[in-house]
C-alpha cells in the first residue's frame, strides 16, 4: 500500500511537473513573439537609452542615459560618457521620464483571469498574486514577472471561502497540525508568502464585506467612537465569519518563518489586528478598513509590520483616512498595492493609488514612486528589482512629459521593457 501511495504521488508529482513545464514553454514563446513583433528581433538587444528624466527608484535625475545589455542595466551615466556603438540601438527618448516597472504587491491575477499581457502593457513588470493557484515564480525576460502566495489560509467557513468558495482560493484548517501542513504545502509549491484571513466580516464600505452597500458612519465620527463601536459589533453579531484562532495563527507563523517566508494577514478591523499582532504576522494585506485604535498601531510599526495600502480600493471605509495618517506619522512602512482583479482598479499602474499615498501617507511623489519600485523590491528580496543601476532587471516604463505634472500618464506607459525585451514601443524612433 506504502508503495503504491508513494507511486500514485510521484505520478502526481510529474504530472504537475509536466504542465508546469509547458506553461512555462508557452510564456517563453509567447514573450519572445511580442518580442519579435515589436522589434523584429528574436531576443534581447543591446540598448542605449537617453531621457529628459530618469527616476532610479529613489531619486529623480537629470541628463543620464541607461545602457541595456542582455536583460539587465549595464550602466548609468551621464549622456556624455557613453560613445556611439556602446548598443546596437541609440535612441533618444526626448522631454520623457524613465522609470523601473512598477511592483504590484497585492493582486488575484489567476483567480479573477486577468490577462497578464495587459498588465505588463500598462506598467507593471512584477506582480504578486496573493490569493490563488500557486507555482513557482515565473516571467520577467518579455512577460509579466509573477509571485504566488497561493491559496489563503482560513478557519472552516470562514473568509474567503464564505463568500467565494474554497476552490482554487482558500485552505481551510482546524487545527495546529493542519495548518503547519499547509504551510509546508504551499512552500513546496512555491509560494513566496503565505496569506492568511483574519476577516469576521461587516466592515461598512469593505468590497468583501456583507454589509458593504449600508450606508457608512460619518467620517467625521472620532476614530475612537468608531473602534468601539466595531469592536463590539465584532464580539457580539451572531452571523460574524469564523476567524482562526490565534494559536493555529501562530502555527502558521512560526512554520512559515521555518522556511524563510512572511506571513501576509487580510485584516480589516481591531480584533484580527490583536490576533495577528500576538501571533506575529509580518504584514497586513490591506490597510484595515475600519479605525484602528492607536495604541495597536503603535504596537504594530514597533513589531516592524509592513502594510500593502490598496486604499484606493478600500477608499470607501471609515478607517483609511485615520489609519494611513496615522500609520505614516509613526513611521510605518507602507508599500504599493492596488488589488488589480478588484472591478474599480486598472489592469495595470493605478496613479489614484498614488494619489492617496500622497495625499493620505503624505509622501511626496518621489516617495510614491519609491512605494511601488525600489522598496517593494527591497521588500521582495529580489536584489535591485525596481531600481536603474547597474545589475538592476532591465524592467523599464517610459512616459512622455514629466510625472510631477501628468501622473494619469503612468497608467499608459509609452515605453515597457521587460528584461530588455521591448513590450510597448510608442517612440517612433525606437526600431
Amino acid at each position: 500500500m506504502r508503495i503504491q501511495n508513494f507511486t500514485d504521488t510521484l505520478s502526481n508529482r510529474m504530472r504537475h511537473m509536466c504542465c508546469f513545464c509547458v506553461a512555462v514553454i508557452t510564456g517563453l514563446c509567447f514573450s519572445a513573439q511580442v518580442y519579435a513583433q515589436e522589434t523584429g528581433k528574436t531576443g534581447p538587444s543591446s540598448l542605449l537609452l537617453h531621457a529628459a528624466r530618469v527616476f532610479d527608484g529613489n531619486e529623480m535625475h537629470s541628463g543620464l542615459s541607461v545602457l541595456v545589455k542582455d536583460g539587465r542595466i549595464a550602466r548609468v551615466g551621464p549622456r556624455h560618457s557613453f560613445r556611439t556603438g556602446d548598443a546596437s540601438a541609440d535612441i533618444d527618448l526626448g522631454d520623457a521620464t524613465l522609470l523601473p516597472g512598477f511592483i504590484e504587491l497585492h493582486a488575484h491575477l489567476a483567480f479573477q483571469k486577468v490577462p497578464a499581457d495587459i498588465v505588463l502593457r500598462h506598467g507593471v513588470t512584477t506582480l504578486r498574486d496573493v490569493g490563488g493557484p500557486v507555482h513557482p515564480p515565473y516571467g520577467g525576460e518579455g512577460s509579466l514577472r509573477v509571485l504566488t502566495s497561493g491559496r489563503i489560509i482560513t478557519a472552516p467557513h470562514g473568509y474567503p471561502i464564505v463568500t467565494m468558495g474554497a476552490r482554487d482560493l482558500a485552505i481551510p484548517v482546524a487545527s495546529e497540525a493542519e495548518a503547519r501542513e499547509a504551510v509546508r504545502h504551499l512552500v513546496g509549491e512555491g509560494a513566496v508568502i503565505i496569506k492568511i484571513a483574519l476577516e469576521p466580516g461587516s466592515e461598512a464600505g469593505a468590497p468583501w464585506s456583507s454589509h458593504h452597500d449600508h450606508a457608512h458612519h460619518d467620517a467625521a465620527h472620532t476614530a475612537s467612537a468608531v473602534t468601539h463601536h466595531h469592536a463590539h459589533a465584532a464580539s457580539h453579531d451572531q452571523s460574524a465569519w469564523p476567524m482562526l484562532p490565534e494559536p493555529i495563527v501562530k502555527a502558521v507563523v512560526d512554520e512559515a518563518h521555518r522556511h524563510q517566508r512572511k506571513v501576509s494577514a487580510h485584516v480589516a478591523e481591531p480584533s484580527g489586528v490583536q490576533v495577528a499582532l500576538n501571533a506575529g504576522v509580518d504584514e497586513w494585506a490591506h490597510m484595515p478598513c475600519n479605525p484602528i485604535p492607536e495604541p495597536l498601531l503603535k504596537q504594530a510599526r514597533a513589531q516592524n509590520v509592513t502594510i500593502i495600502g490598496t486604499l484606493d480600493t478600500l477608499s470607501k471605509c471609515s478607517g483609511i483616512a485615520h489609519n494611513t495618517m496615522v500609520w505614516t506619522e509613526l513611521g510605518g512602512e507602507l508599500l504599493y498595492g492596488t488589488e488589480i482583479a478588484h472591478p474599480d482598479i486598472p489592469w495595470g499602474i493605478d496613479a489614484q493609488e498614488l494619489m492617496y499615498l500622497m495625499h493620505l501617507g503624505k509622501m511626496k511623489l518621489l516617495d510614491a514612486l519609491g512605494a511601488a519600485t525600489a522598496k517593494a523590491g527591497r521588500y521582495l528580496g529580489i536584489p535591485m528589482l525596481g531600481t536603474i543601476q547597474p545589475g538592476a532587471p532591465a524592467d523599464l516604463i517610459a512616459i512622455r512629459g514629466n510625472p510631477e505634472q501628468q501622473l494619469k500618464r503612468l497608467e499608459y506607459p509609452d515605453l515597457v521593457i521587460s528584461g530588455g525585451h521591448i513590450v510597448v514601443n510608442h517612440f517612433s524612433s525606437l526600431p
